[in-house]
């Protein structure tokens, strides 16, 4: 579902293991690496969407979860030009998402990349906390920061100040240069 603005609604995972290290996933047939996320149908709060999501992409059931948080609001990025299909009835111009931090609550053999006829991803590894903001593709950057800075406090209570420092946010080269501005 797109809305009339261009942006389609979306939620994010991130899923966060005891130590405070996160889930990171590897795009098929790419070498992109991102968190699972999804569009959220019309028939669903972002809250179904996300448990649905984290059962086709990464093949988690509620049970192997435990939710500690979600952003305020919306958080939104552009796509790039190139990735624009203008050709379409409604054009997508980004991405609006919630964005949600979950405790890992099963054993490693739960994680199942394959359970769509189209899998999203190929691979995946446990990250420290900030490493994805200087290694997902450039326009998500500002909403990746975005969202770990909101989310940080709470993985802290489970992981630690050790796994996830304070501090100021490690922002991306783009943000840290003035090249670019989180919304």
């Amino acid at each position: 579902m797109i809305e009339p603005d261009g942006f389609r609604p979306n939620v994010g995972i991130v899923l966060m293991h005891e130590d405070g290290r996160l889930f990171w996933a590897r795009r098929v047939r790419r070498d992109g690496w991102q968190f699972p996320q999804g569009g959220i149908n019309t028939d669903e709060t972002p809250l179904e969407a996300m448990y649905r999501e984290l059962r086709e992409e990464v093949g988690l059931l509620p049970e192997h979860v435990e939710v500690l948080g979600a952003t305020p609001g919306w958080l939104r990025y552009r796509l790039p030009p190139h990735a624009i299909r203008r050709r379409e009835r409604l054009v997508c111009i980004g991405q609006k998402q919630v964005w949600f931090l979950l405790r890992f609550r099963g054993r490693e053999d739960d994680l199942r990349l394959d359970l769509t006829d189209h899998p999203e991803f190929d691979g995946w590894r446990w990250v420290d906390f900030w490493y994805p903001l200087d290694h997902v593709v450039t326009f998500k950057r500002s909403v990746y920061a975005q969202a770990l800075a909101h989310l940080a406090p709470k993985a802290r209570l489970v992981a630690g100040v050790g796994a996830i420092p304070e501090g100021l946010v490690p922002l991306p080269p783009a943000i840290r240069h003035g090249s670019a501005r989180p919304r």
